[in-house]
């Protein structure tokens, strides 16, 4: 008797179809076939402990399975329940009428207990568009499929409770979620404030407008200066996400495992921050069994590279090109996959070798040269991808001590959505443009010319500076968003102005 499953394959952060084909026939012997790795293949063991606990026979027959299209390498231990669902209605132990209207997934535990898997969401999405009734799956991953409206999302603890549910007896009851709900939960709770943060009045500023047109941004400053406690306080500050944003979000943390179980949407805008002794692919995605990298688990959200001199060159360079299309294709031998990096880099280091440099207590030791050898650490290249260069000087102890609180980020985090509206609505005809950070050179003529000060400002910049071509483009986009935090229509010569002193590390001599 022929009997046909179906379950998901993840690629990238989408899913595919694969049908597992059940044939039982005279015989004893048992064949995998499709492509399967290892993990697929234990599933054997897995199954028969699982049939011997349920009190489910298992075939003393040939069996033969095919997981097509066979040409798809298919990895994990997420087949285990199609493949013993199918397996058990080919024997005529359950009914195989309702198989065609369910896609299964779902890790086998050898007492017949379901676990967990990856990438639930894609494959929920990937379910409904194929036409199919609903998803059954384990229970922890229950509603984080279930954001997706029109399927049935079943989550079910274990084998018996699924067959039950196919054979139309009493089984798992429908799992649903209230999407305003989840995503009204944005920013509730968030422990990092900026009314913790004494002084450092400019550095909150370009934050502000990092936050407001979604910019990179570096931090320049002697250690104890307050660098890595602004960053991390970012996320407060950003807009909410959107439920396209946290979608696409969930999606790439679903496919690396990385969501809390029982967990639905991710509200909270990601904040990632990788050691320095991150590999290259860690941080951009890849290896034997394909994962998404840092930068593509900080998509939507921040990406924060601390002592970023630190870094191997290697490492810092692979940056360049998902900086600018947002995206990272990773090519392989067996594979070729495409992961959104949509995320504002946010860096910090010191001056220095020894931190010191500029300080205006303590003394640099460094020997004659070394600060700009430490600079050069970083390529100029990747430096005209970050928009505001800040220096961050330490806070003096009458500003430590004293008992008023800045403002907070919910004050802030309002004059941010305010300017992000603005460019919506500026952007609302253009695809894959949501703000002034993603601006090419047709729309930074159309939407950031300053007026005539604004220009002769910006040329005398240019010049005595000695900035790039690229720094202008920066400079006029910085520029835009200071004009939208203050809801100006044009770009007028104080934004420019303010723009420019956000491009220290550009300047000639910089470093001595």
């Amino acid at each position: 008797m022929l009997v046909k499953t179906f379950g998901a394959a993840v690629s990238g952060i989408d899913a595919l179809v694969i049908t597992m084909e059940v044939d039982l026939s005279r015989g004893i012997r048992f064949f995998m076939v499709g492509l399967p790795d290892n993990a697929v293949k234990e599933s054997q063991q897995r199954i028969e402990s699982a049939f011997r606990v349920w009190g489910f026979d298992w075939p003393g027959r040939r069996i033969v399975i095919n997981m097509a299209p066979a040409d798809t390498r298919k990895e994990g231990s997420a087949y285990d329940l199609p493949l013993a669902i199918g397996i058990l209605a080919g024997d005529e132990q359950l009914s195989a009428e309702r198989l065609s209207d369910y896609m299964l997934m779902g890790e086998l535990s050898l007492d017949g207990s379901l676990k967990a898997i990856k990438g639930a969401l894609p494959i929920a999405l990937r379910a409904r568009e194929a036409g199919f009734k609903g998803l059954v799956l384990p229970m922890e991953n229950a509603r984080e499929a279930a954001v997706v409206s029109g399927l049935e999302v079943y989550g079910a603890g274990d084998l018996g409770e699924v067959v039950r549910f196919l054979n139309g007896e009493e089984g798992p009851t429908k799992t649903q979620v209230d999407l305003k709900a989840e995503l009204g939960k944005a920013g509730l709770g968030e422990p990092l404030d900026f009314a913790d943060v004494r002084g450092q009045e400019s550095v909150k500023r370009a934050l502000e407008v990092a936050a407001a047109g979604g910019h990179n941004l570096i931090m320049v400053g002697a250690p104890g200066s307050g660098k890595s406690m602004l960053a991390k306080r970012l996320p407060s500050i950003l807009p909410p996400m959107v439920l396209d944003e946290a979608l696409e979000t969930t999606k790439i943390h679903s496919v690396a495992g990385s969501l809390a179980g029982g967990s639905a949407l991710l509200t909270q805008r990601p904040f990632r921050s990788p050691h320095h002794t991150i590999s290259n692919i860690a941080l951009v995605g890849g290896g034997a069994v394909p994962q998404p990298g840092e930068i593509s688990l900080a998509h939507n959200g921040v990406l924060f590279l601390d002592e970023l001199p630190e870094f191997k060159r290697s490492v810092l360079e692979v940056l360049r090109q998902p900086l600018e299309d947002r995206s990272i294709r990773v090519s392989r031998a067996r594979y070729a996959l495409e992961y959104p990096a949509g995320f504002m880099l946010v860096a910090s280091m010191n001056p220095c070798p020894c931190g010191f440099y500029n300080h205006p207590d303590k003394e640099c030791v460094c020997p004659p040269g070394a600060v700009q050898r430490y600079l050069s650490r970083i390529s100029g290249p990747l430096l005209d991808r970050i928009d505001l260069h800040v220096e961050v000087v330490p806070v003096a102890f009458e500003k430590l001590s004293g008992a008023a609180p800045g403002e907070s980020s919910a004050q802030i985090r309002e004059r941010v959505v305010a300017a992000r509206d603005l460019q919506a609505r500026r952007f609302e005809k253009e695809d894959y443009i949501h703000c002034n950070a993603q601006m090419g050179s047709r729309l930074l003529r159309q939407h950031a010319q300053p007026d005539a000060a604004g220009g002769q400002l910006l040329r005398a910049a240019m010049q005595r500076l000695g900035l790039s071509a690229r720094a202008y483009d920066r400079i006029l986009k910085v520029a835009r968003t200071i004009a939208d935090l203050e809801a100006a229509p044009s770009v007028q010569a104080a934004h420019v102005a303010e723009a420019i002193q956000y491009r220290s590390l550009d300047r000639s001599g910089w470093a001595g």
